[in-house]
């Protein structure tokens, strides 16, 4: 079964598509199947029940029944590596 994972930054354009891409790779690399979904962090809340992680380029407070990893690094370019080895390590449980 697929695994659903929600890219979001703040406008759902630029950022998350770098992400996407990313997770995509990861994924293939791994044998794992994943449904991407890209969003505006705005539109979480429709995937509480549906979601099974949160990747996120913009800031959240809101506390949601799956994880969230912080994908700055995908900004910055510094600590990629880590990000991509806490996703996959989401996408393997």
């Amino acid at each position: 079964m697929a695994k659903t994972v929600l890219v979001a930054c703040g406008a759902g354009i630029a950022t998350s598509t770098v992400v996407n891409s990313a997770i995509e790779e990861l994924a293939k690399e791994n044998n794992i199947k994943v449904d991407l979904k890209q969003i505006k962090i705005a539109e979480v809340g429709a995937y509480v029940d549906t979601a099974d992680l949160l990747v996120t380029t913009a800031m959240t407070k809101t506390e949601y029944p799956f994880p969230v990893i912080n994908a700055r690094t995908f900004l910055t370019g510094i600590g990629v590596e880590d990000t991509k080895k806490q996703i996959l390590e989401e996408l393997q449980k």
